[in-house]
């Protein structure tokens, strides 16, 4: 089942579609997990990736929740006016919902981010100790840098001495630009404490393979909390092909159940 609803955040209206697991297990609390898309993206993805995503992860068990950020897909706002901190406070806004939600396990609250949505996941999981576990695909690690070079440097200019820019019929002002500026996650990623994931293609044209490699030797600095990794040979940076979607799902699905076998395990051996 699947329900649309609007989440609040300020004087946004969150646009978002909730996936109900389908599993017919007796388990009273679920897993939740939330879709954070990437730079000028929505719920839906490219090629429809979220909803076979999130339509995959429910059948397996898991509440899903994907949402459109401010000013993207069916979600109200000036996209190019708000920026990074507002990407990870309307996230925190999703993490509420589903937080409230007496079927969901508050233990198992899972970020699933895309490219910039990778980003912001993570910089939410570091300020947002209710994240358990982070999935990053395809992450963009250096936001500011990565997003310049998507959008041209011209651009960028046009924006610093104009006030703004077009790119792809989105108006970006100089203050999206300057809070991309304000984030580093690699930086940032040794105090998230959860579980991770990565996964990335090596024919991503957008973002490269190498920003995955980087960010596990960064996790792995941690004294808690495993990273595993996934690249996928041949994937495009939106996974455009069916069998590199299947498999980035696939992976993800996997990747996650076997942490919740790990942590049934270890309760049963520890009573």
């Amino acid at each position: 089942m699947e329900k649309q609803l609007i989440i609040k955040h300020e004087d946004l209206e969150l646009t978002a579609t909730l996936h109900y697991p389908s599993s017919s297990d007796r388990e009273d609390k679920k897993q939740a997990i939330i879709i954070c898309h990437g730079f000028i993206g929505s719920r839906v993805g490219v090629d429809r990736l979220f909803v076979k995503t999130a339509r995959a992860l429910a059948a397996q068990g898991s509440y899903v929740l994907r949402f459109d950020y401010g000013g993207c897909g069916e979600s109200n706002g000036d996209y190019g006016a708000l920026g990074f901190d507002s990407m990870i406070d309307q996230t925190r806004a999703a993490i509420d919902y589903v937080y409230t939600m007496d079927c969901v396990d508050p233990r198992r609250i899972v970020l699933l981010g895309h490219s910039l949505g990778g980003a912001v996941a993570l910089m939410t999981a570091v300020r947002d100790k209710r994240v358990k576990r982070l999935v990053m695909w395809s992450p963009v690690a250096y936001p500011y840098n990565d997003i310049v070079r998507i959008v041209g440097r011209s651009s960028y200019d046009e924006a610093v001495t104009t006030g703004s820019t077009d790119y792809a019929g989105y108006t970006l002002q100089p203050v999206f630009f300057d809070s991309l500026m304000q984030h580093q996650p690699f930086q940032a990623a040794s105090r998230f404490g959860g579980e991770v994931l990565l996964v990335h293609g090596t024919s991503d044209e957008a973002i490269p393979v190498d920003y995955s490699f980087l960010y596990q030797k960064v996790f792995w600095t941690r004294n808690e909390g495993l990273c595993d990794k996934e690249i996928i040979f041949q994937a495009n940076h939106t996974y455009s092909a069916r069998a590199h979607q299947e498999e980035a799902i696939r992976v993800t699905s996997g990747w996650l159940g076997g942490l919740d076998r790990q942590q049934q395990e270890w309760h049963h051996w520890s009573i």
